[in-house]
């Protein structure tokens, strides 16, 4: 009798197990045939501005290497690391003794060949005086002439060393070529310089203006070409760029795109691109690194959120609603983006309805109204 009892139990807990089941299928049911989808509505008036960044590297517009032009002791040193110098300062002077001495010998130099010279001139013109009237050969003659013109030869050969020597002394004056600032100063007073040494004296950056380098994809550059026309019109009609510093600070000046290379490297499929900023506040540091920000600017745009979308390899999916169902819409975007929204250039229009999140998880034909 208690082992029937026992069965009886057994059986009525599961009849309750399997009657909790299907009820609970049955709500589940209910509820996915009554879960609603966000849609919303295109409309195409929208101004959408997305800024790209690319890594940059900053240069002065010209960072020139001084180098002596002539040998010797450095004398003097006029200037700082880092001080702003202006084209044709002095910013070292090498040891002038020898090169004032080598000048005076060939100023004095000049002296003997121009006395050489009107001695052999006055010679010549006796010797024609005479050989006029037949007191000396033509032989005569012709020495004494010989004479003369080696005589001239030679003052311009000491005209020259005097040239050589007055240029060897300016040269230990060593200027400035440019306006600009002064790098690192490996070389003291004391120090042995010399034209062929393998360390610059130091470097003039001339950085008023700056130049700002980074490179652009081939797809990148395909997409400025089609929006502005031509390459020539992208760089004269792009709106201002801006930089983003080391530290994520914005650089306060905006610069210009300047010009981009005819030339696609083929290691790495980008092409480079140079832009220009102004650095009247010396901010900007040759050398220094920084990232690009350009704006791409689109007008009167249809915007989509990128979770109404779905990837499939190269293709982009949206999910328009017709009669109520969702049915699979290939769309093509812009190629930049702000990781949330894409703007949509071909695919839909104003007034058509989507399915605004969730598109990953729709199925063609789902019932979503």
């Amino acid at each position: 009798m208690t082992k029937k009892i026992g069965k009886l139990n057994v059986w009525l807990m599961l009849l309750v197990s399997c009657a909790m089941g299907i009820t609970s299928c049955k709500t589940e049911t209910k509820e996915n045939t009554q879960k609603g989808y966000n849609l919303v509505t295109l409309t195409a008036d929208t101004d959408k501005e997305i800024m790209t960044s690319y890594s940059a590297s900053i240069e002065g517009m010209q960072d020139i290497d001084i180098y002596p032009q002539v040998s010797g002791y450095i004398e003097k040193l006029n200037v700082s690391e880092g001080d702003v110098v202006r084209q044709g300062e002095v910013l070292f002077v090498i040891d002038q003794v020898p090169y004032k001495a080598a000048l005076e010998t060939a100023v004095a130099n000049v002296e003997v060949a121009k006395a050489s010279l009107a001695t052999a001139e006055l010679t010549y013109k006796s010797t024609k005086e005479l050989y006029a009237k037949k007191v000396v050969s033509s032989f005569n003659l012709q020495t004494t002439e010989n004479e003369y013109l080696t005589a001239k030869a030679q003052l311009a050969q000491a005209k020259a060393q005097e040239v050589n020597a007055r240029n060897n002394l300016s040269y230990t004056e060593v200027k400035s070529p440019s306006n600009g600032v002064i790098g690192m100063l490996p070389y003291r007073v004391g120090a042995l310089v010399s034209s062929n040494m393998s360390q610059p004296l130091t470097t003039v950056s001339d950085n008023d203006t700056m130049y700002v380098y980074f490179s652009m994809t081939e797809n990148q550059l395909l997409a400025l070409a089609r929006q502005y026309g031509t390459i020539d019109k992208a760089v004269e009609n792009m709106p201002a760029i801006q930089l983003q510093l080391n530290d994520g600070s914005v650089y306060e000046e905006k610069g210009k795109i300047e010009s981009v290379s005819g030339v696609i490297d083929k290691e790495t499929g980008t092409v480079g691109v140079r832009a220009v900023f102004p650095n009247a506040s010396r901010l900007l540091h040759s050398g220094a690194s920084g990232n690009v920000l350009i704006p791409s600017v689109y007008k009167k745009c249809i915007v989509i959120p990128q979770g109404a979308t779905v990837q499939l390899q190269d293709k982009i999916l949206a999910y328009k609603v017709v009669d109520g169902k969702a049915v699979s819409t290939l769309i093509k975007v812009a190629p930049v983006n702000d990781g949330k929204e894409y703007i949509v250039l071909d695919g839909l229009k104003a007034g058509d309805e989507i399915v605004a999140d969730g598109a990953g998880m729709i199925r063609e034909g789902t019932q979503v109204k």
